[in-house]
């Protein structure tokens, strides 16, 4: 059998994270392969095999103050069915390597995987394996495995393409954002940080009508969109007047002084789809979108020549960054 290709590492955005990404990469060299994208892609057969890994710590991606532990399974379970989702690929199964507290029972540990089985079996799938021990906090690594026939990467915006986002931004944020304080979220913002849903149709969707690129919005759409330009090696220009925002997000802006559709842009865990589509993709296969998808795509933006990231709000240049894990946590 030939060894795989080693395929260079796709450009990312700025960040620490992202700083310490490409210092790995260039430690490992030709030790590595195709870094940098959703997926790791993996020929076989006629098609192509896509692979994630996601981590979820206690107390950096989640507080047992807030989440049950069934929630928290569910929760790491659809944040790595979700890098599925932006490469366009349809789940196989996933491997869940669990990390319990000594303190941990059996009903704890198989409540935690109740909530990671039942997020894959939303979208077909199977845990299949992993593995299990102790430490000092809860910690779930989720790893997917996928299939698809045309991957949709980030590496392949063109000028003249248009930008959408699926579904609404914000309401993960807003419910954080009420924890930090000392409330109770609203009950749409609660749901959407702890119960996201993976966005596999809608990906599926979206390639099959001729998407050139997409990202799943992790770490927020300042951060994100940033490495889909980098990888595409075009700028992205946004209007953020047109960005979905969930309804939840808004009172939370207020109290933080924050334009909403900056704080909306800026909130990371949302889970949407950044998708760039050709030109002609318009408003008619926008609600054809929502009738078959079951949610909203707004068109934000256009693909340019150029570098970057460049929003405006209100007519005027404004900078966004994206959710730092090396300097925020829940």
């Amino acid at each position: 059998m030939s060894p795989s290709p080693v395929l260079p590492a796709l450009q990312l955005g700025p960040g620490r994270e992202f700083d310490r990404i490409r210092a790995i990469a260039r430690a490992l060299g030709t030790r590595a392969s195709g870094l940098g994208d959703d997926c790791a892609l993996l020929p076989a057969g006629s098609g192509t095999l896509a692979l994630s890994t996601d981590v979820s710590v206690e107390n950096v991606h989640f507080r047992l103050e807030w989440l049950s532990l069934e929630e928290v399974g569910w929760r790491a379970a659809a944040a790595a069915l979700s890098d599925l989702a932006g490469e366009a690929a349809q789940p196989e199964g996933m491997l869940v390597a669990l990390v319990a507290p000594a303190s941990a029972t059996e009903v704890d540990l198989s409540a935690v995987m109740s909530g990671a089985g039942s997020a894959g079996a939303m979208v077909g799938a199977p845990v299949i394996g992993g593995d299990l021990s102790t430490g000092p906090v809860w910690s779930i690594s989720v790893t997917v495995v996928g299939r698809t026939a045309s991957p949709v990467t980030r590496a392949g915006a063109r000028p003249g393409d248009g930008l959408w986002i699926t579904g609404v931004l914000g309401g993960a944020r807003a419910a954080l954002e009420a924890w930090r304080r000392g409330d109770r979220p609203e009950s749409r913002a609660r749901t959407a940080f702890v119960h996201p849903e993976p966005r596999i149709v809608a990906g599926r969707w979206l390639a099959a009508r001729g998407a050139h690129a997409m990202v799943d919005l992790s770490d927020g759409l300042g951060g994100d969109a940033e490495h889909l330009a980098a990888a595409s090696g075009v700028a992205l220009k946004l209007t953020l007047d047109r960005l979905p925002v969930a309804p939840d997000a808004v009172a939370e802006a207020r109290r933080l002084d924050l334009p909403v559709q900056l704080f909306a842009a800026e909130g990371g865990e949302d889970y949407e789809l950044l998708a760039a589509l050709p030109g002609e993709f318009g408003p008619t296969d926008a609600m054809e979108f929502q009738r078959e998808c079951g949610i909203a795509l707004t068109r934000v933006g256009e693909v340019e020549q150029g570098s970057g990231v460049h929003a405006t709000l209100g007519g005027r240049p404004v900078m966004l960054s994206g959710f730092n894990h090396f300097a925020q946590g829940p």
